[in-house]
């Protein structure tokens, strides 16, 4: 199974719990409860299968980003380095290169699934307009002809700060590294490094979560756009406007409405990776007929 495959198999299985997310950032009016009361009025007023509403192009944007990050990474890495040794820090730089690029690239194709998944959805705030994408061509030639091309980099700001977030996840990871080993020089177990690995993506998600939601509202394009000369200018104060304005209707928690839906998917995600890696490599080292180390890095 490669790296590939396992994103793609843990997005299918916990696909649900991003539903979830994304019904509580756009739209205001819906009350704030439970990821599985969320979900059972979804299926209730929707049907069985719309917790899965918009899978496929989620997918394919999901495997068209991870090309363009991994195929980015590795080429910056050969141009850097040049044979030399890397280092962690060298590669929290390029993997924030990396992850710019791929916003621009790719943010299109998730301005798209957006609507996607939210099409059909039966929304409480009554001023969301119903839209009518037969799939994601189609989608991606009414966007351009209702609201110009620029419509489909909806959200490219947030976007790029949180290409920030691994690099805060990083920094938590390295902190709470130092402190397990408590000065002394040793190997962590593989649980202990998955246990920090959950709670500084954990932490790092929670940090960056307004920014996901304003990436969400400016994606899904149903907001009021406040006029600016500036393109970047513009984009700032659309951020500034949508949290400001999320604040004033709903407190400092309207920002954080879908972080339940949201630490569930990552937590379970890294849980189910961290998963299919052991059994990965009990396999293989089966297979190879070498015995397992207990410890990893």
């Amino acid at each position: 199974v490669t790296n590939k495959s396992k994103h793609v198999t843990a997005m299918t299985v916990f696909f649900p719990l991003d539903t979830a997310r994304l019904r509580l950032q756009v739209d205001d009016k819906r009350k704030a409860k439970s990821t599985p009361a969320i979900l059972a009025e979804i299926i209730k007023e929707e049907g069985l299968l719309a917790p899965y509403r918009g899978w496929f192009p989620v997918i394919c944007s999901l495997c068209c980003s991870n090309f363009v990050y991994f195929y980015c990474f590795h080429s910056l890495k050969a141009m850097w380095l040049q044979g030399q040794k890397s280092t962690p820090g060298k590669d929290l730089i390029i993997g924030i290169a990396a992850g710019v690029v791929n916003v621009l690239v790719t943010t299109p194709l998730w301005v798209v699934n957006t609507r996607l998944k939210l099409q059909g959805a039966k929304f409480r705030n009554e001023d969301i307009e119903p839209t009518h994408y037969r799939g994601i061509v189609d989608a991606l030639v009414q966007i351009v002809q209702n609201e110009g091309v620029g419509a489909l980099w909806n959200g490219t700001c947030p976007s790029l700060l949180l290409v920030l977030n691994p690099g805060i996840q990083f920094m938590i990871y390295e902190t709470l590294k130092r402190h397990l080993r408590g000065g002394v020089h040793r190997e962590l177990s593989s649980l202990e490094v998955f246990a920090i690995g959950a709670i500084a993506k954990a932490v790092a998600t929670t940090v960056t979560y307004p920014l996901q939601t304003v990436q969400s509202i400016l994606r899904f394009g149903q907001h009021r756009q406040p006029t600016e000369q500036s393109k970047l200018q513009s984009s700032l104060r659309s951020v500034m406007y949508l949290i400001i304005n999320r604040v004033r209707r709903s407190g400092i928690l309207g920002l954080f409405k879908g972080l339940e839906a949201k630490l569930l998917q990552t937590v379970l995600t890294a849980a189910l990776m961290f998963l299919l890696y052991e059994k990965i490599a009990a396999a293989t080292f089966r297979v190879m007929g070498i015995k397992r180390p207990l410890t990893s890095r």
